[in-house]
Order: structure tokens, then sequence, then C-alpha cells
């Protein structure tokens, strides 16, 4: 007797058909759209005034109660991405990030077609064995032989994680009842992330109990002002428990001393935690690693590959010296979710999130292909942008180099002309898209060499533009 081989509905195999032609269509736009952004994103776009809105003749059609047909929404999706400045052009210089890594894009598209949440091994299959990996690999990098991690949506959320954890060792019912110890005292930079003041608030220790540490005239943490502010705290009673270093501030680009920051720690038995979003990568370069310098000493590390290493936002990770911190910081039950594996294959047992997208998948497959030789020939290539660009002005009688640059960025000013304005007029006019921040005690021009596409021309043209624009102010 023969086996009976399934038989698929007429009506089933119709609706597949429907279906696989409606995602080549769809295939065939994002090939169409991919490819009119790349050819166009060296020119950045007229800037629109976001005072008109996604006005009908502006961007595209409203969204309305009976939806559009498809020709539609692609037309106004087309005339909505070629308005939007692409950070892989050369006249992007704003962020911490910028240029386009070919290979991690590639495996981000396939991202959301995929669109795996990484909670579970019974949903995301492989991925997590890849998000192990990566994450594995950071942490023995940071010089954390039995650490753990988790990605998440930025390096802000990394270092709220790390203050979490923080704020529940020194206060362990915390995590339970809420907090019950005397004033918790948190200490960072003048030159750090806003980021900690604002976490500070969201894990219920208050704002105004982050202090504020002095910097020298480079940007580093001034450690006889660290130390006399815990001692000033502790002497009114209150509780020091966290001091955040900065690898890689985010004007001037300065490393605070780790292994000096790490002794005060250490004999204050505080949390110490590194705020690495813009400079651990450095941890793969031979010639630069020195800058963080006892990262191994730390509790915790902020990760950000979506900045120095080019893989495409957001790709941030939180690493934890101690391996199982996480999931006793993070675990929650949930039968109807965790329902197969051990918990290490589990990573929402470890997380902040419940659903959380796959940020691994393009990381791995750019260190597939790049390799620790082909990152660190990036970050060099950006440190020695960044030193050429800084050669250049300060050799301009034009220009003031405010401090010659510890990494990728370089900040100086046009003798006698507003930094501000300058920045306002090139973004106005759509000639290059630069920012401006408070530097050494002046308002000074962030030149960020993280695009390492670049080349020296390119950091020619910029300064060319910007003397010949402040020249009309």
């Amino acid at each position: 007797m023969r086996d009976e081989q399934p038989t698929v509905d007429h009506g089933v195999h119709q609706r597949r058909q429907a279906q696989s032609k409606k995602t080549e269509e769809i295939l065939e736009i994002l090939s169409s759209l991919a490819h009119e952004i790349c050819s166009q994103e060296h020119q950045l776009p007229r800037r629109i005034d976001p005072t008109e809105g996604l006005s009908r003749d502006r961007i595209g059609v409203s969204i309305s109660d009976e939806g559009h047909e498809l020709d539609q929404v692609v037309e106004a999706l087309r005339h909505l991405v070629l308005t939007t400045p692409s950070s892989a052009g050369d006249n992007f210089l704003n962020q911490l990030f910028g240029g386009r890594d070919p290979v991690a894009t590639l495996a981000e598209m396939l991202t959301p077609i995929l669109n795996s949440s990484m909670y579970t091994f019974k949903v995301a299959g492989p991925q997590v064995l890849v998000e192990l990996e990566v994450l594995n690999r950071m942490a023995k990098k940071a010089g954390y032989q039995d650490g753990e991690g988790t990605f998440v949506p930025g390096g802000s959320i990394a270092n709220l994680v790390a203050m979490i954890i923080a704020r529940n060792q020194a206060d362990p019912g915390a995590r339970d009842k809420g907090i019950s110890c005397k004033q918790l005292t948190a200490y960072t930079s003048d030159q750090s992330h806003y980021s900690i003041k604002k976490n500070a608030g969201l894990i219920g220790i208050g704002r105004d109990s982050v202090r504020t540490v002095s910097t020298d005239t480079r940007g580093h943490m001034d450690l006889e002002d660290l130390l006399r502010l815990i001692r000033c705290d502790r002497e009114a009673g209150r509780q020091p428990f966290f001091i955040n270093a900065t690898a890689g501030t985010t004007v001037l680009g300065a490393f605070d001393p780790i292994q000096e920051i790490a002794a005060v720690a250490q004999s204050e038995n505080l949390w110490m935690h590194i705020d690495g979003a813009l400079g651990a990568p450095v941890l793969l370069s031979e010639r630069h690693r020195h800058l963080i310098e006892g990262s191994e000493l730390a509790d915790s590390i902020t990760w950000n590959a979506h900045k120095m290493m080019g893989v495409p936002l957001s790709c941030s990770a939180i690493l934890l010296k101690r391996r199982g911190l996480l999931s006793t910081h993070f675990n929650e039950s949930a039968t109807y979710l965790f329902q197969a594996n051990d918990d290490e294959f589990n990573p929402g047992t470890r997380s902040i999130q419940c659903g959380r997208r796959n940020d691994a998948m393009k990381l791995w497959v750019a260190w597939l292909f790049h390799g620790d030789a082909g990152y660190q020939e990036r970050i060099n290539r950006l440190f020695d942008l960044a030193d050429y660009a800084a050669g250049k002005i300060a050799d301009d009688p034009d220009l003031t180099l405010t401090i010659h640059p510890e990494s990728i960025n370089v900040c100086f000013e046009v003798r006698g002309q507003s930094s501000a304005m300058i920045c306002e007029t090139l973004d106005s006019q759509s000639r290059l898209k630069i920012g401006f921040g408070d530097a050494c005690g002046s308002s000074a021009i962030r030149l960020v060499c993280v695009n390492p596409d670049l080349g020296e021309e390119d950091i020619d043209r910029v300064i060319a533009e910007i003397k010949t624009v402040a020249a009309t102010l």
C-alpha cells in the first residue's frame, strides 16, 4: 500500500503564491530604494523646515482611515528617505557614528525578514548561539575571563543596566522592597554623558545624588576631587555606591584614568563602571588600547559597536565582570515564555527587556569578515585621520585647535567667529552636518573622524567649507 502524500488545499496554495509574489515585489522595491539612497547620499538633501510637518506636498500623503495604494505608499516612502540625511555620506560628521559597513548592513537587512525576538532559544534558535559568541568575545577583550553581557538599545540603556545592578548590590532589598539605604550617591566627570544623571532619576536615587567630578585641562577625571566628594558624602551620612569612568567623552573624546579610578573604587568598596560607548573598541588596537588599560578592573563596561566599529545602529552591549549578575537582577518567572532549554540559552532571563531585537547577527557577520586585524586597522585609521585633521587645524592661522585630540574627536574654533552659527549655517545650506560643544571653557566645532572611508582630501574639504562659511558671517 502506497503512503499517501499530504495534499495542499487549492485555496491555501493560491494564498501562498500571492504572499510569495508580494514578498518578491517588496524586495524589488527595497533594492531599488537602497540603490537610490546610496547614489545620492554624498550630497546632503535640502533641509526641511520641521515646523511645516509632514505636509502633503513636502514629504508625502497623510495617514488616513482607509489607507493608500502600494504605489502611493512607495512614492511617499521614496520621498521620505531621499529627504533624510544619510550618515554614510562624506558630508556627515555630526555624530559619533558614520560611514557604512556593507557586510554588517547586509546582515542588518536580513534581521527584520527573520524578525526573531531574542528571549529564548525556542524562538531565535542559533541566533542565541551567535549572540553568546559575540558577547563572550567582547568580554574577553575587556579582560573578563568569566564575564557575561547582553545587548541593549543604546549606550544610555547599557549605563542604566549597570546603575541598576550597582544600586541593588549596595542596597540588596531595593529590587523587591524599594530603596531603604540612606541617600545613595554616584560620581561621574563633568565631561561624561548625560545618561548618568538621567538614569539616576530613573532608578530612584534622584538626579541630585549624582556628583559631578571636575576634570583637568584635557578632560580627564580629577582623582583628588573624586576622593574629596566621596569623603564629603560619607561625612554627611550619605552612601557612595557608583563611579562612572568615561572611555571616550562625547565632546573631547577623552579617556579617564581607568587604573587610578579602579584603585579608588576598590579602596572605597564602590561599583566601578566604564562608559566605553565610544572608546571600548580601542581594546582591538594594539596601538591605542593603552587608553583603556585596566578595563579588567571595572565591574561593568558599556560598548557600542555602532560607533568606532561601524556596525549599523543600534548595536550596544553591557558587559559584566561577574557571571550571574544579570539573571540575579533581571530574571522573572514567566512559564508562558521560558518553556524549554537551560537558562544559558534563554537570554531573556538576563535582559532588562522582554521582546528584544536581534542586534548580534550584524556584529557577528562584520567580525567574521574583518577579524580582529581588520578592526585594528579600522580603528588605527580613525585615529590617523583625527591626527591629520588636528595638524591641519594647528597650522592654519585662521583656526584654533582646542587641544590635540586623544582619540577621534577634533575640537577647534574659527578665530573671531561663533562655532554655533557656523554649524547652523552649514546645516541650513545643506553643506555639512557637523556639531559643536563646550570644550575647555569655550564653544568649539567638533569634527568626528569616525568614518574610515574618508580620506585626507575630505578633511581638507571639510575645513575649507567651514572657513568659507565663516568668512560670510
